[in-house]
């Protein structure tokens, strides 16, 4: 099997070649460096031969690095984009990334209402584009946004939605089961995906990160495997006791429910779908 992370950050200390955006610091590059070739060292020693590239925040709008790193190793890397969420006629951005490899667009509350976090005229564009050209809405945000998602989905329905790190849900150190059951009524939408992703930071947060499998079963019993995609977070994932391999071995070996066959679409087929096509 060959396994695509459908979630990994990269970023450069060259910050004279890709400055960072506006009010940014250098010391909010925690590690300093992690490079595509430092993610190449980490993801080729499990076997994972794909990853999903996510912009990094303190670049802002400038994709520059992240496109860099895909072109630089063609049919390696897909692309997950920032632009403005709050701007002006994003289509022409939108369709010019979509030429350099990028699949998805990463949207998040941000500092609106949590309620309120996907109106607008330029949102609705986003989405609007996102259904014709097949681009991704990719959403970092907290169990509480889901209301507000779920009525975007209801308008939008033929828009891919792909929710980040299982909706963040245990990032307090205890999982919610009713924020877990608001997440599986998302599975309603049959253009909504979910990350199994950053397992560092959920629940206990520590390794085997078995505790979250009662979890893990409950979404995969709602979306099944084909709507799921395990990733990591990097380089987050690979920090003291948190290693690239114990996150896929939660996957691999930590999930006595899964088959072999949801295996391979939670480690490779759904990213696959999602995020590869034509690159």
């Amino acid at each position: 099997m060959e396994y695509i992370d459908a979630h990994s950050h990269v970023w450069t200390p060259d910050v004279k070649k890709y400055p960072l955006a506006p009010g940014r610091k250098v010391s909010e590059m925690r590690p300093p460096s992690f490079t595509a070739e430092q993610l190449q060292a980490e993801m080729m020693a499990v076997g994972v031969n794909r990853v999903v590239l996510i912009q990094m925040s303190f670049y802002g709008f400038d994709n520059s690095y992240m496109l860099d790193s895909m072109a630089k190793y063609p049919g390696m890397f897909s692309g997950v984009a920032v632009i403005n969420q709050n701007g002006e006629n994003p289509t022409p951005d939108m369709l010019a990334l979509k030429k350099k490899g990028v699949r998805g667009f990463r949207i998040a509350p941000k500092t609106k209402k949590v309620d309120e976090w996907l109106d607008g005229e330029c949102m609705e564009q986003m989405w609007k584009t996102g259904a014709k050209e097949g681009l991704a809405m990719c959403c970092l945000m907290d169990a509480v946004g889901l209301p507000a998602l779920d009525k975007m989905c209801q308008k939008h329905r033929d828009t891919t939605v792909v929710i980040d790190h299982l909706s963040r849900i245990g990032v307090t150190g205890e999982i919610d089961p009713q924020e877990v059951d608001m997440l599986c009524k998302m599975a309603k939408h049959p253009n909504v995906y979910v990350k199994t992703s950053a397992f560092y930071a959920l629940g206990k947060k520590k390794t085997p990160y078995h505790d979250l499998a009662p979890m893990i079963k409950k979404v995969y019993q709602a979306f099944g495997a084909n709507r799921l995609m395990w990733a990591t977070d990097c380089p987050y994932q690979v920090q003291g006791d948190h290693t690239y391999k114990a996150s896929i071995d939660l996957i691999q070996n930590g999930l006595p429910f899964l088959s072999q066959n949801d295996k391979k679409w939670i480690l490779e087929q759904t990213a696959e779908n999602v995020f590869f096509q034509g690159i």
